[in-house]
Formats: C-alpha cells, structure tokens, sequence
C-alpha cells in the first residue's frame, strides 16, 4: 500500500518527538541501571510442586505410623486362666504372659482350648498375674489390639489395660483336650 495518505490516528505531536533523540534524565537513567543489573527470578513452580509432594509424603507417613503403631484397632475382652507370666527382653523389659482361653463350639460339649499371648506394661497388673498364675482361678483381661508392636512395648500386639477375677464362673480349670 501506499504509505502517502494522511494518517488521521497518529498525533502531529508524534511524528515530530520521534525525529528528535531521547535525553535521559538522572533519575530514568538510575532506574534503568538498577533494572539492568537485578537478576529477575522466576516462579519455579516444578520446585514448589516438589517440595509440596515431599511434604504430603512426610504427612502421610506420620499419619500411617501413628495408625499403625499409636492408635488402638480395637479393644476387647478375653476369659481365661494365666498359665504362664515372664519378664522378657534385652534392653526394653516387659511381662510377656500366656493366657489358656475357652472357645465354644456349638455342635459339641467339648470346650476347645487356645493360647493367647500378650503384654503387660504396668508392673501392678503384672504382680496381680503373677499372683493368679496357674493356680486355677479365672480372670478377665480387658486388652488394646494395635496393628504392629514396638519394641518398648514388648513382643505382642496385645497390650492389657486391666485383669480382674471372673467371679461368675467356678474357680477351677478344666482338663486340656489334647
């Protein structure tokens, strides 16, 4: 196109600053030389997203520990009689104790007999076991079930909270089917 048509968009103004040079005053000249030399950084965002999955993974792990080690899966009851109470462990003592308990089937009369293990942390419920060991009389242990068991926390997933006589039943043990 012909570039001889008068331009109605552009500013007289204009066309006669553009011929003449810029003169730079001290402050513009100040800013541009700080504008030249500042390292303009940017937002690395694969960075950020990795520091955020590191901190999710953190997180999570915590919370499965916490789960998995902290957190009680369920608490029950079992009846039985203490057959045998010890005080294991090399560097962690704890009361690692043998309970002989009744499961009823309901086609028999026969009642099958099973071992249940657990732990006693506390030293009074553990001389209370020890004093109800073996001699026939049958207790109530009161127990939290975890899902995985620390060493402090001695060998078994069972840790007991309470063990009291069971006064209902009769006092003396049946023979072991075998």
């Amino acid at each position: 196109m012909d570039d001889n048509f008068k331009d109605y968009f552009t500013d007289p103004h204009e066309t006669a600053q553009a011929d003449q040079p810029h003169v730079e005053t001290p402050e513009e000249r100040e800013a541009r030389e700080i504008k030249e030399s500042t390292i303009e950084r940017r937002h690395n965002t694969v960075r950020w997203v990795l520091i955020l999955l590191i901190v999710a993974l953190v997180l999570f792990l915590c919370w499965w520990c916490r789960q998995r080690f902290f957190v009680p899966s369920s608490q029950s009851v079992e009846k039985g009689w203490i057959m045998k109470v010890e005080n294991k462990g090399a560097i962690f003592k704890t009361f690692e104790a043998q309970m002989v308990t009744e499961g009823y089937v309901q086609d028999t009369v026969i009642a099958y007999h099973s071992d249940f293990n657990f732990t006693i942390d506390n030293d009074s419920l553990a001389t209370e076991a020890v004093k109800w060991q073996g001699d026939g009389r049958r207790v109530t242990v009161y127990y939290d079930e975890y899902k995985a068991s620390l060493p402090w926390r001695g060998e078994s997933r069972y840790l007991v909270r309470r063990i009291e006589l069971d006064s209902l039943r009769p006092s003396t043990m049946p023979r072991t089917v075998k």
